[in-house]
């Protein structure tokens, strides 16, 4: 007979469980911990050699055995070591779009204790630039479009300290010239040479001390002012992920039916995820990498997202997982193709980073009918998962993000403080061995959220009386566009450098597949004349395509505010889209 959570809760984790919950000491505070919590990214890799010859790694028609990965990952930690006297702590960015050498560098960086740096792909030269130089990394690794984007800003961060590049698939686009032009000249080096150089007969990892409390990782995160902060992860923080995904899955076991354990039973059949999100992201390397490459699974790589080609891909490759944010589900239901392709491999659509209604579950169930589905919840700053809502549990509780893992405590906090009754909503605040130490180099922004171990999530939620979080809103001025963060304040800065702009606001434009579209509403100096294509160039000039302004709405007029000249943007939003 199927458990509640609570009974398969104290079963999974009572002493001599693979999921015990422990306490121990972590920056000087009583934490709760997975007792048998691996100590560090590079026992990860480590015991990944074991899986062998089985597939690890497919992108397009490439594909790297476990063996192999391990061969090349243990050549370039050594390249780093020798060659470029990387050592415990030394940043080492990434920045490429979903190559299997994005995987190759995470793994060598990480297994000599080097802090790795993943770079959003979709940034502009000066906003990778920004990264670069604002985590004093020593090594960037990147693909030829980065490095033709950071070609003008090379010399001023070779003098701040960035000592080389290392570009992977260097002939990948022959419209890069730039890129050609400094490889040519031996000013980068390339990454397929350093890994013949370094190559082993028997492969083994550099020498390197790692402990579960050392830093292990910089993922940058918008910032609601100004420029985007640095969220410093350590080993424990990304390893407690990888144990919370197992507990939940665990658990999911012992909740469900029969019925539906039968539904959903895949066999023998080696676990393979379809890659849809970005590496770069949390949810991309924590919750999806990581776990795939700790339980010897295959991870499907696409070059960019396609509905058609996903299809493909699951067919092909018998895809047992997919997901990664609501939107993809959306796209690969609504695919003309879906009735043409084989999906009976399938066993979960797993998501999170967005809202979810309870509408993509029914097509979910409706197209799926052998997998299940989730939704998690989590931030940059909690290393991915804080709680997670699948199986049965999702079915009957769709608005919740289920609730939070047991080494994970989380309250509800009114403005005075204080915690609030449940079933009242107020901020999320979360504490746990999978919250981040703080904002690198940036004390001033750690203060304002970060305190005594709690993270004041910025998100407005509520508990119900079986601690199931149901996030309500959010307090944080941003927009979620397909699970990626846009942050309004740093648009609307991009905005009010148009000489012909008066006053501006960003606003979050709802969209049946990407969840929300970025929106400006713009006020016109008077004798000044602006189109939205005009301002959308303007845009496009100083960020990311996907921060640009999809809807622009020129408004007559001053901007409603409060008494303290705050744009009151959900009466504003009310009003431009009725």
């Amino acid at each position: 007979m199927a458990l509640s959570i609570a009974e398969a809760t104290a079963q999974l984790t009572a002493p001599g469980q693979m999921w015990e919950v422990a306490e121990e000491l972590v920056d000087g505070r009583p934490t709760r911990v997975w007792k048998n919590c691996p100590p560090s990214l590079r026992s990860l890799l480590e015991l990944s050699r074991g899986y062998g010859d089985r597939t690890f790694l497919v992108y397009e028609d490439d594909r790297l055995s476990f063996a192999e990965h391990f061969q090349m990952a243990a050549s370039f930690a050594h390249a780093l070591v020798e060659r470029h006297g990387v050592r415990v702590g030394d940043r080492v960015a990434i920045a490429m779009r979903n190559f299997p050498e994005w995987v190759i560098a995470f793994w060598g960086a990480a297994a000599i204790g080097a802090v790795v740096v993943p770079l959003n792909a979709w940034w502009t030269g000066p906003e990778l630039a920004y990264g670069l130089a604002d985590s004093g990394s020593k090594v960037a690794v990147l693909d030829a479009e980065r490095l033709e984007r950071l070609a003008g800003e090379l010399v001023e961060l070779r003098a701040g300290g960035l000592e080389c590049c290392i570009v992977a698939r260097p002939d990948e686009d022959e419209r890069f010239e730039r890129a050609a032009s400094l490889l040519a000249s031996g000013e980068v080096e390339k990454m397929e040479s350093l890994l013949a150089a370094y190559a082993e007969a028997e492969p083994t990892l550099p020498p390197a001390e790692i402990s579960p409390d050392d830093n292990a990782t910089i993922f940058y995160t918008s910032g609601t002012t100004g420029k985007p902060k640095g969220a410093l992860g350590t080993q424990r923080n990304i390893c407690t992920n990888l144990m919370s995904l197992g507990f939940v899955n665990a658990r999911g076991n012992l909740t469900a039916s029969r019925e539906h354990l039968e539904r959903t039973a895949d066999g023998d059949e080696q676990t393979a995820y379809l890659l849809t999100v970005p590496l770069f992201h949390a949810t991309g390397c924590h919750a999806i990498l990581v776990p795939t490459t700790t339980i010897g699974g295959k991870l499907v790589m696409m070059r960019r997202f396609n509905p058609e080609r996903a299809l493909e891909l699951i067919e092909r490759e018998r895809v047992t997982i997919f997901g990664g944010v609501p939107t993809v589900a959306w796209q690969v239901i609504d695919s003309p193709d879906f009735e043409k392709r084989d999906t009976s491999s399938v066993r979960a659509v797993a998501y999170g980073g967005a809202p979810a209604p309870p509408e993509l579950l029914r097509k979910i169930r409706e197209h799926f009918p052998a997998g299940s589905a989730s939704n998690g919840y989590g931030l940059t700053e909690t290393s991915s998962v804080t709680s997670l809502n699948s199986g049965e549990d999702y079915f009957a509780k769709p608005d919740s993000v289920g609730p939070p893992v047991p080494v994970v405590e989380v309250r509800v906090v009114g403005p005075d403080g204080e915690d609030v009754p449940t079933g009242e909503v107020g901020e999320l605040w979360i504490k746990g061995p999978n919250v981040v130490r703080g904002y690198w180099n940036k004390p001033e922004a750690t203060a304002l959220s970060f305190s005594d171990g709690w993270l004041r999530s910025g998100d407005v939620a509520r508990l119900d009386e079986e601690g199931f979080i149901y996030i309500v809103d959010r307090a944080k001025d941003m927009v979620i566009r397909g699970g990626e963060n846009v942050y309004s304040a740093e648009v609307e800065a991009a905005i009010f450098e148009h000489p012909a702009v008066a006053d501006a606001a960003v606003i979050g434009v709802p969209h049946e597949v990407l969840g929300e579209e970025v929106g400006a509403v713009v006020v016109v100096r008077p004798g000044c004349a602006l189109t939205a294509d005009e301002l959308r160039a303007h845009v496009g000039e100083r960020l990311a395509a996907f921060k640009v302004p999809a809807h622009v709405f020129f408004y007559e007029g001053e901007l409603p505010r409060n008494p303290a000249g705050k744009v009151l943007k959900r009466e504003l939003r009310t009003e431009v889209l009725a």
